[in-house]
């Protein structure tokens, strides 16, 4: 498999595209004005703790208070090797820890790690457990604990790193983990990685003094500088970036640190934007649909809700040749390595349901969670995948990190306030209907005008062409019916005479 890292850094926006064969699947973007924020440190102070949920909230100087939950704010007490990604982990963890009420107070200052962004109306999820990333290690300074990361399968290789890791640590404070990157990692190269972490945590210890509560400490590396350290190995075959400044700058960083991939980085110079180059920007739009093309021919549909993400899997146009449970099983297979690149492509996370077409046979279940799984192993978020239900269910959860794709580059729609539906012409003239015989029944006005969407003007002129005569005479009060293209489309306005006063929530229907 072909894997490249493309960036277009060109204008107000940092883009950067991952690609497995040709086909994207991971986007990540930074806007000059919204910088994402998971791996900062802050200087925070304690607002308030609430045993009942095991948590508090910290005024870490932002526009919203982190939240630190109790499995935050102590050290675990497992032994998971785990790597953990841009800064920290976060989330419900394994182990026991102390109720929260033991671990904070009202009004203590605490040094907390953002390890989650901000996502709709909750705060970014904090952590004292503060982790430096570097190059080839995960440095913790508050722990002991020596890891490696999951990737590196060699049981023997795994033993070296940590028989090393421990050496090296044996004379400095806090635990380390070891990346994916970090395989066949030779001594030397291990200690400059892990001083340079150290002298780093020393620098925020040094800021720490001199600061006042809430303050920001340190910040993680952004965006383009994180890919290169985090995911720019010798697992990427190339990258492409058409900025000649960003270019000199990652050659000039991986010559310290990865010398042998610096003839892998080319600069993007032609005429034509590389995204278009490369055929990403099409792939970006077609990553908004709700529905998604399968190479069958069947298809999956995405609906996010408030509390889960779910996906239906439908044969499509796939009829198959004649085995109908080969054809399901085939349509079930091209949507589980769909899902799991849609899922990457998204960054969509939280507790998420597949709804598989029905499958008899188990062993077609097996192989479709099996094949499910194998694809996930891709993904950089940590996941967490059940079996198939005989009702061909699929839950899972994927850890959530920031904003999904879809709620970074959009907005809820003025009209349907997210539902994704407005009201139908007919139903609002019902409404409006509705609203003319309160008023009516009043008898404070004698006189309306009503504003209207032209959609629903258009209906009235031709399906209803009588209406207005009916409510004249049936409510015995003077109408004027006024389309208003700037109105809602499921809405409608009422002014009474003679100034016009709306009036509409004293008669409209909720």
């Amino acid at each position: 498999m072909r894997r490249e890292i493309v960036i277009n850094a060109a204008g107000q926006e940092t883009r950067v595209a991952i690609l497995e064969d040709g086909r994207l699947v991971e986007l990540m973007h930074e806007r000059a004005d919204a910088q994402r924020m998971v791996g900062d440190i802050y200087l925070g102070r304690v607002e308030a703790v609430l045993p009942g949920i095991q948590a508090a909230f910290v005024d870490i100087g932002t526009e919203k208070s982190g939240f630190l939950h109790a499995s935050d704010a102590a050290e675990r007490e497992d032994d998971e090797d785990e790597e953990k990604k841009n800064g920290g982990g976060g989330g419900k963890r394994g182990g026991r820890y102390p109720p929260i009420q033991d671990l904070v107070s009202r009004g203590q200052e605490v040094l907390v790690q953002i390890t989650k962004e901000p996502i709709s109306t909750k705060g970014p999820r904090v952590t004292t457990q503060i982790s430096l990333p570097g190059r080839f290690l995960v440095y913790m300074p508050g722990s002991d604990h020596v890891g490696v990361s999951r990737k590196i399968d060699d049981r023997d290789e795994r033993s070296r790193l940590r028989k090393m890791a421990r050496d090296l640590l044996a004379k400095k404070p806090g635990g380390v983990i070891v990346r994916t990157v970090g395989e066949e990692l030779t001594k030397k190269v291990f200690k400059s990685d892990l001083s340079t972490l150290v002298a780093t945590w020393e620098k925020v210890q040094e800021v720490v003094k001199e600061a006042q509560a809430p303050a920001l400490i340190h910040e993680e590396a952004k965006l383009t500088s994180g890919i290169i350290r985090d995911l720019f190995s010798d697992r990427i075959d190339s990258l492409t970036v058409d900025s000649r400044d960003l270019a000199r700058e990652i050659k000039t960083y991986l010559g310290e640190v990865s010398p042998e991939l610096v003839d892998r980085v080319k600069l993007y110079s032609g005429a034509t934007p590389v995204f278009d180059e490369n055929e990403i920007e099409e792939q970006i739009h077609r990553a908004y649909r709700r529905k998604v093309d399968l190479a069958s021919g069947g298809h999956v549909v995405i609906e996010a809700t408030e509390a889960l993400v779910a996906i239906d899997v439908n044969t499509g146009r796939y009829t198959g040749k004649k085995d109908p449970e080969q054809t399901i099983l085939r349509t079930n297979l091209d949507a589980a390595a769909e899902v799991s690149r849609q899922l990457r492509l998204r960054d969509i996370g939280g507790i998420i349901v597949v709804d598989f077409i029905d499958m008899d046979d188990r062993e077609f279940r097996e192989r479709v969670y099996q094949s499910m799984k194998s694809h996930l192993g891709r993904d950089r978020a940590r996941t967490k995948v059940f079996g198939i239900s005989d009702l061909g269910l699929l839950e899972m959860s994927r850890q959530r990190v920031r904003p999904s794709l879809f709620q970074i580059m959009s907005e809820p729609c003025s009209y349907c306030e997210g539902t994704g539906r407005v009201f139908s012409p007919e139903t609002v003239l019902r409404r409006v209907e509705r609203a003319i015989r309160r008023a009516a029944s009043a008898g404070e006005n004698r006189k309306l005008t009503v504003r209207i969407h032209p959609d629903v003007a258009l209906c009235l002129l031709e399906k209803e062409s009588e209406f207005i005569k009916i409510m004249k005479r049936e409510c015995r009060i003077d109408l004027d019916f006024r389309d208003d293209p700037l109105i809602n489309a499921s809405e409608y306005r009422l002014l009474a005479a003679p100034s016009d006063q709306d009036v509409t929530s004293r008669y409209a229907v909720a």
